[in-house]
């Protein structure tokens, strides 16, 4: 595709067929000042920020959140910072990321936020690719941060935060505001978050998300699920992904709702937050889903009374982790699909569907359903021609409308492969089954894309490929993935030793991991050969491979992994 050609795909793939909906607001800045500035919220609850470790609970009312952030904003623009710069975050769950994001949106700036377990590579990476000029980092990780300064010369600012907040750590100075406090022309096309994913080239690829994504697939998800502003979710999952950003943040600012937000997940103390605090509705991943499982307590001591049931998704979910879930506590799973190019969801459940029709579509076909188009995208599975496939038949899932981001930042290769034929095409397998009313009801088959999704969370296995294949007794080396009741998938790695007698021992090849990779990226288990798979032109075939080494790694997929450091 020529240049042109190109824009023009993207373009294409950035909206659909229908009457368009218009958001009322021309900016993210406008629709931000309507709610705060609403009456009937000013003094509703908007953030319930909850530590338990610390024992910790802050509320911000929809008035004390926009004041805040509008004070947040300042400090932002004092930094230098303005319409079309870049904040890179690196936090994680905290009320002090939730305003940065918010403060940052407000004056047209994108987050690029950074997972604070990733390795200072990526980091390093991250910062250098996206241009960020500022970056806000918890304070434990200044040393770290100030340290990849030094080889990122356009990062030009570190700002350590603690609990006190930035606030605390760069006070507002009005001598040195300038034309700081002088608001710019923002618009709804402003960037918002580039969210770095893992890509099967192994360098992350940066999704460039714009205020419009982000408001329109609010939308979708609120009016889907019929939020209004007596719903209040849990965030559980983390914000520097788009499925704890997109559903669980701005989703519930758009309906005017509540968010209650958990420094991270604890199965112990789930169902207890849900009835303390009134949520209606929480989205997480599968593997939530099996750690509430494993608990010998259940909800039955709480008043879930509200409680509405999960949004599930970004991971896949087991036919029998939905049966026993639903079984032993009685709670809905609104099953849905989406990723970070398509802003967060683009497909759930119906919520008109009954128990029974739920559970059909849950467990009754080879797959779980992930459900129907939200009302801003349109959903088809095409061949690899691009040509729409009949019901039934297998094909790649491929996605068009106004949740579709604007594209890989500074990644023409990337961007021309993922909008072939102005449809998003999502590297996933898929086939579609209408029910009796005409609706499309879409099921995931397999990946067409290498990516090993462990608990909902991307993993590239060629960086993981990249480590092993620098061990000095190994000569190649491939990461697997394998069905894994916990975490949907786990990791696994085929190696082939330099001495087929003497193979490194296993206990040998995790130490040698541990200070290379995360716990989440290192592989659970080591298997040894000689017979790997090739393409014609000499590529390895590693979904081949996994196929071939699935029944042995079915002995391991009851097996819960711990870190042995």
């Amino acid at each position: 595709m020529a240049g042109m050609d190109l824009a023009d795909h993207i373009a294409q793939a950035q909206h659909m067929d229908g009457p368009r909906f218009s958001l009322p607001w021309r900016s993210f800045e406008e629709f931000f000042t309507a709610r705060v500035n609403d009456p009937a919220l000013a003094e509703r609850p908007f953030l319930v920020y909850l530590d338990d470790e610390r024992r910790v609970r802050r509320t911000y009312s929809y008035s004390q959140f926009g004041w805040t952030v509008s004070q947040l904003a300042l400090v932002l623009r004092q930094q230098g910072l303005r319409r079309g710069g870049r904040l890179a975050t690196m936090c994680f769950n905290h009320d002090q990321a939730v305003l940065l994001y918010f403060a940052a949106w407000t004056i047209g700036v994108a987050v690029v936020p950074i997972n604070v377990e990733e390795s200072e590579q990526k980091k390093r990476y991250i910062l250098e690719h996206s241009e960020a000029t500022v970056i806000c980092c918890w304070a434990d990780c200044l040393e770290e941060v100030r340290a990849i300064q030094k080889q990122v010369p356009g990062l030009r600012r570190v700002i350590p935060i603690g609990d006190d907040g930035l606030l605390a750590s760069v006070p507002l100075d009005p001598s040195s505001m300038g034309d700081a406090s002088e608001p710019e022309e923002v618009s709804l096309s402003d960037e918002a978050l580039i969210v770095y994913t893992s890509g099967t080239t192994g360098e992350p690829k940066g999704v460039v998300l714009t205020a419009e994504n982000l408001l329109i697939d609010a939308d979708g998800i609120a009016d889907w699920h019929g939020f209004t502003s007596d719903d209040r979710l849990m965030c559980v999952l983390p914000i520097h992904h788009v499925n704890g950003a997109v559903v669980t943040l701005v989703t519930p600012f758009y309906f005017g709702g509540g968010v209650v937000l958990t420094r991270k997940f604890k199965a112990g103390t789930f169902w207890r937050h849900i009835h303390a605090e009134g949520v209606t509705c929480v989205s997480v991943v599968p593997t939530v889903l099996e750690f509430l499982l494993m608990m010998k307590e259940d909800a039955r001591h709480d008043d879930l009374s509200r409680f509405r049931g999960v949004i599930c998704g970004a991971g896949p979910l087991l036919k029998d982790t939905a049966f026993r879930f639903t079984e032993r506590f009685g709670v809905p799973i609104h099953h849905g699909y989406g990723l970070s190019e398509t802003t967060c969801y683009s497909c759930f459940l119906p919520r008109d569907l009954s128990a029974d029709e739920r559970r059909r579509w849950l467990i009754e076909y080879e797959f779980p359903s992930i459900g129907s188009p939200i009302r801003h995208n349109e959903m088809a599975i095409l061949d690899e021609r691009g040509r729409p496939l009949p019901e039934h038949r297998r094909g790649e899932i491929c996605i068009r409308g106004r949740t579709v981001c604007r594209g890989y930042f500074k990644r023409p290769d990337a961007n021309e492969a993922a909008f072939r034929g102005g449809w998003f095409r999502s590297g996933d397998e898929g086939f579609y089954v209408r029910d009796k009313e005409g609706r499309p009801f879409f099921f995931i088959s397999g990946r067409i894309k290498e990516l090993i999704i462990r608990g909902g969370i991307n993993i590239s296995p060629l960086e993981i490929d990249e480590v092993l294949r620098g061990h000095p007794e190994i000569t190649f080396a491939m990461a697997v993935p394998f069905e894994h009741r916990l975490y949907g998938e786990e990791i696994a790695a085929y190696l082939v030793p330099k001495n087929a007698t003497a193979p490194p021992k296993e206990a040998d090849l995790l130490a040698y991991c541990r200070g290379r990779l995360p716990f989440a990226k290192r592989p659970k288990v080591f298997l040894f050969g000689e017979d790997i798979p090739y393409t014609s032109t000499g590529k390895p075939k590693r979904i081949e491979l996994a196929k071939r080494l699935a029944p042995e790694l079915a002995a391991y997929r009851e097996v819960r992994f711990v870190d042995r450091g």
